[in-house]
């Protein structure tokens, strides 16, 4: 029953249409005294994990298929593999990992993904044209293939597949947990995030707890990731999300790792949305940085490496491959889109009350399934997921398979 990707049908994904853009309309002035009732009701650094948000601040997705959208572009993910060097490497993840945030975030407006229920899925793939997966540094000699018929020879299609699923695999803490693989790129990543919403004022802060694991199995290589904290804005009016914190990648196989620094704006003065990002790519054995990017996450990101070159990273101008995803009625009754399609399609016509009706069923229906689980003392059993140590790994991951 685990082997998930033979049950899940490649062949009945389709491109998605969904566009998930978000209206910048702002807090309507009958919101307004919602949200300023709830605030008056919380404390300062009051967790927000139990508290109920009202349902027009969400935004039509789930957080599951939020961090789908972390690899919106999958041919520079793919790219990792490719680097001639383990530093050339390492540069390419912090590359792909600086231009995975923006295209999560859609729209300028902070709105909240729905909170995943436990046993919630999310199911979808890329297919990423092989011509789009470049070596780093197209004008040396390392772009040249190691094997020309390894790259042309047996393989006659023109994608790679990339396969993701994701899993909520607890409700308190709430943990989602995400995996990721190309086959043919022998490479994957495993990650499990705990999303802690802290009340701040006239902001929410939301720190993500947890780490990722990218596995470059041809190279045998493992970079461990953290993530980075979010921060929904002036709540009252058009709410906007910045991000913020350290956030930490590190190959101890190679000895390279990089250290990825979001600033948040300035209390006065800079500009909203962008306070910019710093980062530094570093040799530890040696202590020499080899590489440092700043910029910004949804904006332009510029990167100066050891030898002088610089380039440019314009984040909106980036080409989108949309994921493909099964039809509705081909979903499980738990995955993302059919679990929540009442509650997305009220809150697209516009019908508050009822999208809050049918969150409550589905919020309902979790609590009392909890409650029977403790009378049984039955604890949750992940599909797709288990426990190891702090953390969760895919049950089936490629490096198991190889």
């Amino acid at each position: 029953q685990h082997s998930a990707s033979e049950l899940i049908l490649v062949e009945d994904e389709m491109t998605d249409t969904e566009d998930n853009e978000e209206e910048d309309l702002g807090v309507m002035d009958d919101q307004r005294s919602v949200i300023l009732h709830l605030i008056s009701q919380l404390k300062l650094g009051m967790d927000l994990t139990r508290v109920v948000l009202p349902t027009f601040i969400l935004e039509k997705r789930s957080l599951l298929e939020m961090y789908a959208n972390f690899m919106a572009h999958p041919d520079l993910f793919l790219s990792i593999a490719a680097g001639a060097t383990p530093e050339e490497r390492i540069i390419c993840f912090v590359e792909y990992y600086l231009t995975a945030f923006h295209e999560g975030r859609k729209g300028a407006v902070a709105k909240k993904p729905y909170n995943p229920i436990i046993g919630e899925t999310f199911h979808c793939s890329w297919d990423v044209p092989k011509d789009k997966v470049k070596a780093f540094r197209t004008n040396g000699a390392s772009a040249i293939s190691k094997d020309p018929t390894k790259e042309f020879g047996q393989d006659q299609s023109t994608c790679y597949k990339l396969r993701f699923v994701a899993e909520q695999v607890s409700h308190h803490p709430p943990v989602s947990c995400f995996y990721c693989e190309c086959k043919e790129k022998k490479m994957c990543v495993n990650a499990h995030v705990w999303t802690k919403s802290k009340f701040m004022g006239m902001s929410i802060g939301v720190s993500m707890v947890g780490e990722g694991v990218l596995y470059l199995l041809e190279h045998e290589e493992e970079y461990v990731f953290t993530l980075p904290s979010a921060y929904a804005r002036s709540i009252l009016t058009i709410p906007w999300v910045e991000l913020g914190g350290k956030v930490n990648i590190n190959c101890a196989r190679t000895g390279y790792s990089a250290t990825v620094t979001f600033h948040t704006k300035p209390f006065y003065g800079g500009k909203v949305h962008r306070y910019g990002t710093h980062s530094e790519v570093k040799h530890n054995p040696t202590n020499t940085i080899v590489c440092k990017a700043q910029g910004e996450w949804n904006g332009t990101l510029e990167f100066t490496y050891s030898n002088g070159e610089t380039k440019v990273i314009d984040t909106s101008k980036l080409p989108v491959i949309r994921k493909k995803i099964r039809p509705i009625e081909k979903q499980g009754l738990l995955e993302s889109r059919r679990l929540w399609q009442h509650v997305t399609s009220s809150l697209k016509e516009g019908n508050i009350d009822a999208a809050t009706e049918h969150k409550h069923r589905l919020e309902e229906r979790q609590r009392a399934e909890e409650r029977q689980r403790v009378a049984l003392t039955a604890p949750w059993k992940p599909k797709y997921f288990a426990r190891e140590g702090d953390g969760w790994l895919y049950l089936n991951p490629l490096w198991k398979t190889h």
